[in-house]
């Protein structure tokens, strides 16, 4: 069978798997996270991923990292010095490997994702 090609976006129809950021990594809220992951091969995975406002830590090991491109909502970055960026819609970012911050949900978000660990 040869490789066929990967759509990432429409959901419909399709079930997303559910959680929350653990309790002890949680800011503000406990807000609820969709994933729909709807590619995975190798060191990658793909997909779309919603979720309501709130607050957590976050800490990406060392292999790994993160594209994301913002379809609606807002999301803030905080850095451990202090800095932020905020992504809204149109827009993307890339969480690099061994980043350690906080990831706040401003406004409900939708986001296409791709995480690669190397």
């Amino acid at each position: 069978m040869k490789p066929a090609i990967t759509t990432i976006g429409p959901t419909e129809g399709q079930q997303p798997t559910l959680d929350q950021p653990r309790a002890d990594r949680r800011v503000q809220g406990a807000p609820w996270r969709k994933t729909w992951l709807q590619h995975e091969a190798g060191p990658m995975c793909a997909g779309v991923w919603e979720c309501e406002v709130g607050r957590w830590r976050i800490a990406f090991a060392p292999n790994k990292q993160e594209y994301f491109f913002v379809l609606s909502g807002r999301v803030r970055l905080h850095g451990p010095d202090g800095t932020s960026t905020d992504i809204g819609p149109g827009e993307a970012a890339v969480i690099p490997p061994g980043f350690e911050g906080e990831f706040e949900v401003l406004e409900p978000v939708r986001k296409q994702f791709v995480l690669v660990e190397v």
